[in-house]
């Protein structure tokens, strides 16, 4: 049971971790508010980001390239 504790802590820390992250991007809260954490059987933890308009993707897409670039 604990190690099913642990995997939903994760999972919700990861879930929130995604939410500010696109709130930092000024995506609006309505665009991913299907976020949410889940935990398998046996404890292994997953963040379900449900469907996402298309220009959202586009945004994280290049905030992720933009990061990519600087780092080089």
């Amino acid at each position: 049971m604990q190690t099913w504790r642990d995997g939903r802590t994760r999972a919700t820390d990861a879930a929130e971790s995604i939410r500010v992250a696109l709130t930092t991007l000024g995506i609006p809260e309505a665009a991913w508010r299907g976020i949410r954490p889940t935990v398998t059987y046996n404890g292994l933890p997953y963040v379900h980001l449900g469907m996402l308009p298309a220009a959202v993707v586009e945004q994280i897409a290049e905030a992720m390239r933009a990061t990519e670039a600087s780092a080089r």
